[in-house]
């Protein structure tokens, strides 16, 4: 009977913070991740200003600055022909002022790198949690299938589900959420990028298109906003007609219409929005996006899902050295972590019904004005405003830190 003290389903942000804390803490811990290794296009890249100082008191910022990485420190609109910049992070806060653009998969490449240095963690590709364990009304552990399709059982004092949106623990203990509607769903492409254009984060906004283009170095990582449940419809037409529209108001796009070549080059993200009602059971506990689905806005998923893992460590560590973790310990992880998710989520919906959505439906069109519109003009001027959503973005509310026990040099 293979048999563990914290079995973390999920090999993400979250869950390989979450394993790395533990074992730096000395419980003994083991992550499974369905996949053979960490490539997935189109993952979330951005590591945020709070996340780089938790990597920094983990020891690992050496290694993290020979990443490939592209830092945004600014947001640009093209109005009236011309980049404005609209926004920028350097008055927040904090040694950080900037949001470092990593490939995911080197991310938790250099986690896993970490986390292996540790006696008591165990980190098993090809292996995907298929559904949990329960005797007596508490999660005991989880079933497992391996790459050859072998099952298996893991038995644990607490299970952690880190398996994303679509999370399947979470799905087999029916665990109630709050769900609300989002107007659009994200598709993802690659565009190439020239030396001669603006650096960091572009939004583009047309009468049929709203998008952002993120600085990527060599390529561009655009996100093309369309309406909820469109996709089957769209993908009857033209895929140029996605970059040739961008172009009508980013000329500097125009060598580039062709670029896309085939409809199996843009993937789709399906865009939810959710937070559990109660984030654990007996003997489980869901954090990151298991817990909180969250939208795309302000691409602060990550983050915030590592700050729960940061959050988690530093409540459970000390029980589960003991053996003793009680819903009461994952209540506490809850309670600590609700404020800014429920922030986050907020903010995220006022900017779905009075911006996003108006954007997908073709009622705003900024990038086809021959003036910076009002609003704007004025969130520039006034420093308070335009400091605020930098902040909220990078730096979060209730920002975690590595407990004492994970930490090094």
């Amino acid at each position: 009977m293979e048999r563990t003290t914290c079995l973390i389903a999920g090999g993400g942000p979250a869950g390989m913070v979450l394993g790395l804390l533990l074992a730096r803490g000395g419980v003994e811990v083991t992550v499974l991740e369905k996949h053979g290794d960490f490539l997935r296009d189109f993952r979330g890249d951005t590591v945020h200003p709070t996340t780089l100082d938790l990597l920094d008191e983990l020891g690992l910022m050496d290694e993290f600055t020979k990443l490939p990485q592209r830092r945004l420190n600014s947001v640009q609109v093209p109005i009236g022909g011309q980049m404005q910049t609209v926004a920028t992070f350097e008055h927040i806060p904090g040694r950080r002022r900037y949001i470092a653009m990593v490939p995911q998969w080197d991310l938790l490449d250099l986690l896993a790198r970490a986390a292996d240095a540790e006696p008591t963690f165990r980190l098993r590709m090809n292996t995907e949690a298929t559904d949990v364990l329960c005797e007596d009304g508490r999660v005991v552990g989880v079933r497992y299938r391996g790459k050859d399709g072998a099952a298996g059982e893991i038995r644990a004092d607490l299970t952690v589900a880190c398996d994303g949106r679509s999370s399947t623990l979470r799905q087999a203990l029916g665990l109630g959420a709050h769900r609300w509607s989002t107007p659009f769903d994200v598709w993802w492409f690659r565009l190439p990028r020239n030396s001669t254009d603006p650096a960091g984060a572009v939004p583009v906004l047309t009468s049929n298109r709203a998008a952002i283009m993120l600085d990527r170095g060599d390529y561009w990582q655009v996100a093309t906003l369309i309406a909820k449940g469109s996709d089957p419809a769209l993908r009857q037409r033209p895929v140029g007609e996605i970059v040739g529209s961008m172009a009508e108001v980013v000329p500097w796009l125009a060598d580039r219409v062709d670029a896309v070549n085939g409809w199996d080059e843009v993937k789709l993200l399906d865009v939810k929005l959710d937070r559990l009602d109660r984030w654990y059971a007996d003997g489980l506990l869901c954090i990151g996006d298991a817990a909180h689905a969250m939208s795309p806005v302000g691409g602060v998923g990550i983050n915030l899902a590592v700050q729960d893992a940061v959050a988690a460590a530093r409540i459970l560590a000390p029980k589960l050295l003991t053996h003793t973790v009680t819903t009461k310990d994952l209540a506490k992880v809850q309670r600590r972590r609700t404020v800014p998710t429920v922030v986050t989520q907020t903010i995220q919906r006022a900017a779905h019904a009075n911006f996003i959505g108006p954007a997908v439906s073709g009622k705003v069109n900024v990038s086809n004005m021959s003036r910076t519109p009002l609003p704007l003009r004025v969130f520039r001027r006034i420093p308070i405003l335009r400091s605020l959503p930098p902040f909220l973005i990078a730096r979060g509310v209730l920002p975690e830190h590595a407990p004492d026990f994970a930490r090094r040099p």
